[in-house]
This record gives structure tokens, sequence and C-alpha cells, in this order.
């Protein structure tokens, strides 16, 4: 291969013609990339709720154009300006904006800042940790931050929302192996065994859970994980025990929260807002770690599918309309 040729690598770049979005691959350089001082080749991405809005237009999630999506990349460094990094690092990038204000990772290689950057884990292939990705970390905040308040394995059942989406599968993973009774809520009825086969105890319908009600309805969550908002982070608030917690990370189900003050002031509950993208680096470590640890490898396969770069633009459909179960990893090398 020239050296030319070795400098060139395929890209998924969205663009705007006339106000018409188009996603297409093209043969881009290193000249192309933009400004940073880790540049790396990309192994492994995953597809995500969000970059499902970017790609098919259904969310204004790219800043500018053209811009290559995908809000998760993992491979090694080629070219490194930043103290701490040497070529052949193997490391990894979620969030900071990256497939939204930077050039991301649907692409053979990327150039971003260290800052940015996180070292994979050891134990932890680049393939698993793209099967975790953005949705693993914002799953793994999540349970950090009801453990954090308090709640307990011995104590009540744990709902989780969206559960057969990226977050939902992999909290109700995780729960399960640390030892909690997890509940878990969908809108899809035919995934119900797949999310018992994660470790889920029950299934119930998402309607269920946003069905109006009174104002507190009986005490039944000891903690709820929601992914969803809207009606549904209303129907769990209402129906969480006294001193519980609900860690609250998506907006699927809408951006609008009714609710009255009775669960914060006669039980105690706790509304912890979960954010992943500007998460500190002392944290994404803690929950990295975790995501090793407490994160079953045969499950995190179970509920992965792969694809190659050419099939995202099929996918991103696919994702936006809630057809897609657990996590999706995008093989670069295909």
């Amino acid at each position: 291969m020239s050296a030319d040729a070795a400098e060139t690598f395929r890209a998924l770049v969205l663009d705007q013609r006339d106000g018409v979005l188009a996603a297409e691959i093209r043969t881009l350089s290193d000249a192309d990339l933009p400004v940073g001082d880790l540049t790396i080749d990309v192994s492994y991405s995953s597809l995500n709720y969000k970059d499902g809005l970017s790609i098919t237009g259904a969310g204004k999630i790219a800043r500018f154009f053209p811009m290559v999506p995908g809000i998760d990349l993992a491979g090694t460094v080629r070219h490194s300006d930043a103290p701490g990094y040497k070529p052949g690092d193997a490391v990894l990038v979620t969030g900071w904006g990256i497939g939204e204000r930077h050039w991301g990772g649907f692409a053979e290689r990327a150039r971003v800042k260290s800052e940015w950057v996180t070292k994979i884990p050891p134990k932890l292939t680049a393939a698993r940790a793209m099967a975790l990705g953005t949705a693993g970390l914002t799953a793994m905040l999540c349970v950090l931050a009801i453990q954090e308040a308090g709640v307990d394995p011995a104590g009540r059942e744990v709902l989780v929302t969206g559960a057969a989406g990226g977050v939902g599968s992999v909290a109700v993973a995780v729960l399960a192996s640390l030892g909690y009774r997890v509940v878990a809520s969908s809108g899809r009825p035919e995934q119900a065994d797949f999310l018992r086969s994660l470790g889920a105890t029950e299934v119930i319908d998402r309607a269920a859970v946003a069905a109006p009600g009174k104002p507190l309805e009986s005490e039944r969550w000891g903690g709820v994980i929601d992914t969803v908002g809207g009606e549904t982070l209303a129907g769990a608030l209402r129906a969480v025990a006294y001193n519980g917690a609900v860690a609250a990370c998506g907006n699927a189900g809408g951006i609008a929260l009714s609710t009255t003050v009775f669960p914060f002031i006669l039980r105690g509950v706790r509304l912890i807002g979960v954010e992943s993208v500007q998460c500190p680096a002392y944290r994404r470590e803690i929950a990295w770690a975790r995501l090793v640890r407490d994160m079953p490898a045969e499950l995190l396969d179970g509920l992965t599918t792969t694809i190659a770069l050419t099939e995202i633009p099929a996918a991103a459909q696919q994702i936006v309309a809630g057809q897609i179960r657990g996590r999706t990893v995008v093989d670069l090398a295909r």
C-alpha cells in the first residue's frame, strides 16, 4: 500500500444539500480531520438513539456540516501530541460533543482532544467497550446514583423504564448482577423473554407505569432508573417508597414532567439527574471500572448486535422507530 493510500480512510459523512440531509460513505484523508492532539485509528463505534436522531434528521444533533456522526469510538492511538498517551494505547471516547460539535466515531480515523479520552480498562476489549459505550456509561452512572442515595439490594424492587433499549438493558443486567430485584418496564411486550434473560424478575407494560393516577400511589419502588421521561417518569415517582431515589437520564417519552411535590416532601424521594456527555474524568473512571466488574460479559455479548459502517443509515432508521433492542456495535473493519 502506498503512503498516500495509507493516509486515507472511510467515514460516514452527514451533509446538507439545499436543506436536505444526506448520509454517505466518503473516502477522506488525515488532512480532513479536525484539530486535536490525539489521532486514533478507530476499530469500533456504537449506534445510540442520539446517533439515530442525527442521521435521520429526526433531531437537530449535528451543529454544523459536513459532520461525521457517532458519539462513541474505541481504538488505538495513531499519533499523540499529548503527554500520557503514546501510539498503540487502547482508548475510548464517549460524549464531549463528538458526533455533534466535533467529528465523531463513524470513521476509521478520528482526531480528538486528549482530555476527552479514557484509556480502555484492563480486561475490556475495544469491541466490548463499544457494546457498553455511552449507553453503558449512562446506565452505570444511574446505578451509582441510586446506590449512593442508599437504595439497597435487600430492599424493595427497583424499576427500570425503557428497559429494552441500550441504557435500560445494561441497567437491568448490572442491577440483577448486584442482587437487586429488577422490574423491567417496556412498551414492547415481545421483548419480555429478552429482559428476563438479563435478570429481570418481572416485566410490565410501559402503559401501566405511565397511566394517570393519584398524587401518591402505594409504595412499591425502592429505586428507579428512568430512561424515558414524560408521563413514565411522573408515574414512577408516584410509587417510589419512603426515602427512595430515582435516577433520570432520558426523554424519549417527552420533556415535560407533570408531578406534585408530594413524593419529595412526604416520602423524601430524591430525583437525581444523570448526564454522561460532560461527566468528569474521575467519575468516568469509577463507572468504567464498575462496568468491568459488574456487567457480566456473557450477557453483554448476548444483548449486542454488530453491523458494518455501510449498515448504519438503515440501523439509524430502526433505532428511532424503536425496532432495535440492546446495543449495536459498529465494526469499522467490516
